[in-house]
């Protein structure tokens, strides 16, 4: 995920940071500062630092229950709205989805019982709707709070954990496109609900789990419908075959006047060696030639370290390729290792309309 770095690595998966997450730590630190003084600042602070390591824990309930059935989970990025393991693809089969799902809020239940029945905390009502208050009491309100994240992340409605119970136990009846429609509706249907709490109470967080909320189940739905149509087809069903390469040495110029001249969005940067060295995009060029201090070569511009897969690859690799990363395209090769062509969202997306119209 762009923006975001990594801090180790723990159970085989890196840990990362979005940015935005020190944003929430200040934002919180600020608040409490300006309230009540430095000393409420930093038990604040350590408040969200010990919430978001319960996230990460209810991350790996997911993570490490999958390994059980042989899915790995290259990352666990930490936002200021919780966590997201990225799995390296989901569990097909109901039960194992609904395992794996269960797995995260039965973390944060197993949190809570501990700080009830080991530390002894009596945590309420009160403290969740007052859980800036440091007169609330630290592990009550962290006991609270877990509390919550299990039922919250329970909600029959993607993405959280619920709607993908929701989701495997409706595919139980019915084709797992039709499922994750529903439950990704249903999810776009709280985001709304979220949405207009945020606007009514003026809370911007809610607002902000609204907007991430509504965009990750409208995801989720095209991943599963694209999934649906790439399931019987190979990379070179789908790949781009005719098009114009750029130099890694040709100058910005040269590269608009290809961008004019052609209807590509991305072009492969080749070598004098006949190598592939990254890829030019659209939004890049646009993105310099609107700066002051513009790069002059092509080279400054470009993605590298593209991905590969074969010609006769399944369509899903590509899309898990596509997915694991900010790259543009995934590059065909022929048996030899040679470029023959290279694949995109875009006409992915295209070849998908083509076969549901055939």
């Amino acid at each position: 995920m762009t923006w975001s770095f990594p801090i180790g690595k723990l159970f085989g998966s890196e840990l990362r940071i979005h940015a935005t997450f020190f944003l929430l730590l200040i934002w919180i630190g600020v608040a409490a500062y300006m309230q009540d003084g430095p000393a409420a600042a930093i038990e604040n602070i350590l408040f969200i630092i010990a919430l978001f390591a319960c996230v990460v824990a209810h991350e790996f309930g997911h993570a490490l229950t999958a390994r059980r059935y042989g899915i790995k989970t290259p990352d666990i990025t930490l936002l200021p709205i919780g966590g997201m393991a990225r799995l390296e693809r989901m569990p097909e089969k109901p039960w194992q989805e609904i395992a794996v799902a269960l797995a995260g809020p039965a973390v944060n239940v197993a949190i809570f019982l501990v700080l009830v029945g080991i530390f002894g905390v009596s945590p309420s009502l009160e403290q969740l709707s007052s859980i800036e208050n440091t007169a609330a009491g630290f592990l009550g309100r962290l006991a609270i709070v877990n509390l919550f994240l299990a039922v919250f992340n329970l909600l029959p409605a993607f993405p959280m954990d619920g709607g993908r119970v929701f989701r495997a136990a409706l595919a139980l009846f019915m084709s797992r496109e039709k499922a994750t429609n529903i439950a990704a509706i249903a999810g776009q249907l709280l985001a709304f609900g979220l949405g207009f709490l945020g606007l009514t109470t003026g809370n911007p967080m809610l607002l902000l789990i609204a907007l991430f909320v509504f965009m990750a189940a409208a995801a989720e739905n095209s991943d599963v419908a694209m999934r649906s149509v790439a399931h019987n087809l190979l990379a070179r069903d789908a790949m781009i075959t005719s098009f114009e390469t750029l130099g890694p040495n040709d100058t910005i110029r040269t590269a608009s006047n290809a961008i004019i001249r052609t209807t590509q969005h991305e072009f492969p940067v080749i070598d004098h060696t006949g190598n592939l060295t990254g890829f030019l995009t659209r939004t890049a060029l646009f993105q310099a030639l609107s700066s002051d201090a513009h790069p002059r070569l092509v080279s400054e511009l470009m993605t590298p370290n593209i991905p590969t897969v074969a010609i006769m690859a399944p369509l899903n690799a590509v899309l898990d390729a596509l997915r694991e990363g900010a790259t543009p395209a995934v590059v065909v090769t022929d048996k030899a290792g040679q470029m023959i062509g290279y694949i995109t969202r875009e006409n992915i997306g295209e070849l998908m309309v083509v076969q549901r119209g055939t």
